[in-house]
């Protein structure tokens, strides 16, 4: 009778089902969490009023409605617009929903086993509630990353640079999907179909907007970037990475490219084990490897960033041919831990707000994570047999 408990139980937890429920409460939920707080929503929302009333998309709120700046490209008010027409609260409802909806989607068409997938929606379902208190784009940043990855393996070329164009004119983080082109089996077509889709979408919001106010508004987007760039480094909330971390745990001054030059070079270096990349775990390793890079390396990585990061974190958990071992499961347990559980109220208040939001220290078990992936790509063999080089 027990065993037949447990057989049901682990069944009704890898079901798909399940799992589309709890993503799609989750997105729900959330929501209606943030009906009295909803000011990153009311931002969003503004780029497509603004846009539509000629306004500024980067000056400060002058009518109350909001506080802070829009620090999103000028083609998120084509991405946000079906939201903004309707009565706010259910565009916010709706809005964290179809991010949920969507990074599920991602997840369940991507090239991964049904025994990844299942992995990455219980051990980001967490994460993906404290993205969604804050009604950020990172969750469709995760879905952009993963689907430029899965359809290139498909060799849908066409449509994984649509997303990584999309991605790119939202956040910029989309660019880093690029990154599978080396993979791509239709070099030609990836390049074409990125101008392509690069001078379609770029100049598409113009219809409604106008030329010359888009061309206005990409040069103050530049502006804005470069500003809050320098902004991120007092800020607590912002520079969670490797960068963040370390600039505040040495208390040194000194440019980030010191930390980003080594950095690029060891993301770079498994690139030129070619033999090994006709393995689909080494090109899923590669995966995991850009999702995390792009928060460890990036001065505007927030809390709510690590979406992305864990996604890769479970991708590298998983993607091994090899056996994981007992440091395998106890960096595993520390990401959830300390990345995860330490923003929410599941944490002790005193460690968050005396030792991981000072020391940015949500970025540290990503960071040993990502160093023990680039070691591994560097030295093991992703065949089902795998040996040390």
């Amino acid at each position: 009778m027990l065993q037949k408990l447990k057989t049901c139980a682990a069944q009704r937890l890898t079901d798909y089902r399940t799992l589309l429920a709890l993503w799609f409460i989750i997105g729900v939920v959330s929501a209606l969490c943030k009906l009295h707080s909803h000011n990153n929503y009311d931002i969003f929302r503004y780029v497509y009023i603004n846009t539509m009333n000629g306004v500024s998309l980067y000056a400060p709120a002058t009518d109350g409605g909001y506080w802070d700046t829009n620090h999103y490209g000028p083609f998120f008010s084509l991405i946000i617009a079906p939201f903004a027409v309707l009565p706010w609260w259910l565009g916010l409802v709706l809005w964290c929903t179809a991010l949920s909806m969507f990074l599920y989607w991602a997840v369940r068409r991507s090239t991964l086993s049904k025994r990844q997938q299942v992995f990455i929606l219980w051990f980001c379902a967490h994460e993906l509630l404290t993205a969604l208190f804050m009604q950020q784009f990172n969750v469709a940043v995760a879905a952009i990353i993963l689907l430029s990855f899965w359809l290139v393996e498909r060799e849908r070329d066409e449509w994984a640079t649509f997303f990584i164009v999309i991605g790119t004119l939202v956040k910029l983080y989309g660019i880093v999907g690029l990154a599978f082109f080396l993979f791509s089996r239709h070099k030609v077509r990836y390049v074409v179909s990125l101008v392509g889709w690069t001078v379609i979408l770029f100049c598409l919001p113009m219809l409604y907007s106008g030329v010359d106010y888009q061309l206005e508004q990409y040069v103050a987007w530049f502006n804005c970037l470069t500003e809050k760039n320098a902004e991120n480094a007092d800020s607590i909330a912002q520079n969670i990475s490797l960068l963040g971390m370390v600039h505040r745990l040495l208390r040194l001054d000194f440019s980030d490219l010191w930390l980003i030059a080594p950095g690029m070079v060891l993301f770079a270096a498994p690139y030129l084990r070619f033999r090994q990349w006709r393995n689909e775990g080494f090109r899923q390793t590669q995966l995991a490897s850009v999702l995390m890079f792009v928060c460890l390396f990036s001065t505007g990585t927030e809390s709510s960033g690590y979406i992305i990061a864990l996604t890769g974190v479970c991708i590298w958990y998983t993607a091994a041919p090899w056996k994981r071992g007992a440091w395998d499961i106890a960096l595993l347990i520390f990401a959830f831990i300390l990345t995860s559980l330490s923003p929410s109220d599941l944490f002790p208040a005193y460690l968050r707000r005396e030792f991981v939001q000072p020391y940015a220290l949500k970025a540290l078990p990503v960071t040993l994570i990502w160093f023990k992936l680039c070691y591994e790509m560097l030295t093991r063999r992703y065949e089902n047999a795998p040996a040390v080089e």
